[in-house]
């Protein structure tokens, strides 16, 4: 009977310790502290682009519009991020882009230190970044990008 009971107690245990490491919205503070919607800016056909804005959106409290457009260039060049750092979508939050498959982590220090940039960017479609598939294989290298149209390392996840 005492084996019975130490097991029990120890599943209720890690049922609580996995419930709370997994309570994606309060791990997003200043995220969910962020004004206004998040409008993530892709293309009709694309599949991961929906697959990035169900992560952002069910980790966050925020409404999160997905916003088709034909031509996503467009949006690009209204907020100034580079071409050698675009990629496949363009998510707007506060007066912040961000682009890319950027994990969660990242917009969070960026609206939490609010630096004075453009924005932040992690070109291309790397594996096993939030929305593709895959692995992962080193690390996503995320820029700051400011008003200028110069950018620096602003991150490693």
């Amino acid at each position: 009977m005492k084996k019975v009971l130490w097991g029990v107690g120890i599943l209720i245990i890690a049922i609580v310790l996995f419930s709370i490491s997994n309570s994606g919205a309060s791990n997003f503070d200043a995220i969910n502290s962020a004004q206004g919607d998040v409008d993530i800016y892709k293309s009709i056909t694309c599949g991961c682009c929906s697959v990035y804005t169900n992560y952002f959106g069910s980790k966050t409290d925020l409404e999160v519009n997905a916003r088709d457009v034909r031509d996503p260039s467009e949006i690009k060049r209204a907020y100034g991020v580079p071409l050698e750092l675009e990629s496949c979508h363009t998510t707007i939050i506060e007066d912040y882009f961000v682009e890319g498959h950027i994990p969660l982590e990242a917009i969070e220090r960026l609206i939490e230190e609010r630096p004075d940039v453009a924005g932040i960017a992690m070109s291309g479609m790397p594996s096993g970044s939030p929305g593709m598939p895959g692995t992962k294989y080193g690390d996503f290298v995320i820029y700051a990008v400011n008003h200028d149209g110069t950018s620096y390392e602003f991150m490693r996840i």
